[in-house]
C-alpha cells in the first residue's frame, strides 16, 4: 500500500513538469502586430517576426512577405493564412527577420509604401543590409516584381509566386537572383505571365529559375513555402559588402 501511494505521488510530482515541457514544445514563435506611420498621414499595419536569439546577434537577414488579394483588409490574422506567417504561427522558426504587411481592402500594393517600410525596418532593427529578400504570392507576386524594380540595388534575391508580369522592371532587376513559381493549370493568373518574365530576363542576360507545378491551380504557394530549399536558396545569396570608405592619409 505504501509503495502504491509513493508511486502515485511520484506521478503527481512529475506530471506538471511533463505538461510544462509539452507546452514549451508547442508554443508558437512570436508574431507581433506593428504599425508604421507612412508619409502623408497613412498607416501600414504589419506582422513582425524576430528570430530566436535576436538580441544575441548583430545582424540578421530580412525577408519581406507580400500576401495575395484575399488577405487584404484591416485584420492582421488574415495575413497568417499563407506563406511564412502561417509557418511561423504553426511553430516553425526561421533564421531571419520577417515582415508581412497588410494591404487595405480594395487597394493594391503601393511600391513606395513598401520601400518606406523596408527602409524603416532596416533603420530600427539588426538587419544585414547585404541579405534582404522579397517574396510574395499572386497579388504579392506582382508586388515582389514591383519592389524589386524599386530596390534593385538593395535586394540579394527574390521569389515571386504566381504573380502577374511586370515587364517594365525587367531591365532593372536582371542581375537579381530570381526564382519564379507557378501552377501550370492556374485559372487566375496564367502561367504564361511568369514564363514571360523569365524569358525576358534571360534575353537581357539574367539567369532566373522557373518552377512550374504540372497539376497545380492558383495555389502554387503552399508547396513552395513548404519546401525548405526555397528559404535556403534565398539565404544563400548576398550582396557584396560595401567597401570601407577610404581613410584620409
Amino acid at each position: 500500500m505504501k509503495l502504491t501511494q509513493a508511486f502515485c505521488l511520484a506521478l503527481l510530482l512529475l506530471f506538471p513538469l511533463v505538461s510544462t515541457v509539452q507546452a514549451e514544445e508547442k508554443e508558437p514563435a512570436a508574431l507581433s502586430e506593428e504599425t508604421f506611420d507612412l508619409p502623408g498621414g497613412k498607416q501600414m499595419h504589419f506582422l513582425l517576426y524576430l528570430p530566436k536569439g535576436y538580441e544575441e546577434q548583430e545582424h540578421w537577414p530580412l525577408v519581406l512577405f507580400l500576401h495575395g488579394a484575399g488577405e487584404r483588409g484591416d485584420d492582421l490574422s488574415k495575413v497568417k493564412k499563407h506563406g511564412p506567417p502561417k509557418l511561423v504561427e504553426n511553430g516553425q522558426e526561421f533564421p531571419f527577420i520577417m515582415i508581412a504587411p497588410q494591404c487595405p481592402q480594395g487597394t493594391w500594393w503601393i511600391t513606395e509604401d513598401l520601400v518606406a517600410l523596408m527602409d524603416h525596418i532596416v533603420e530600427i532593427h539588426n538587419v544585414d543590409e547585404s541579405r534582404v529578400y522579397v517574396t510574395g504570392l499572386s497579388m504579392g507576386g506582382r508586388g515582389t516584381w514591383q519592389v524589386a524594380g524599386a530596390m534593385s540595388d538593395k535586394l540579394a534575391a527574390i521569389a515571386p509566386i504566381c504573380g502577374p508580369s511586370q515587364v517594365e522592371v525587367v531591365e532593372k532587376i536582371v542581375n537579381i537572383p530570381t526564382w519564379v513559381f507557378h501552377g501550370a493549370k492556374d485559372p487566375v493568373v496564367k502561367v504564361s505571365q511568369s514564363e514571360e518574365m523569365v524569358k525576358l530576363l534571360k534575353e537581357k542576360g539574367g539567369n532566373p529559375k522557373l518552377t512550374i507545378y504540372p497539376e497545380a491551380l492558383h495555389d502554387s504557394w503552399t508547396e513552395t513555402y513548404d519546401n525548405e530549399e526555397v528559404f535556403k536558396w534565398l539565404l544563400s545569396h548576398q550582396l557584396p559588402k560595401k567597401e570601407d570608405e577610404a581613410k584620409p592619409e
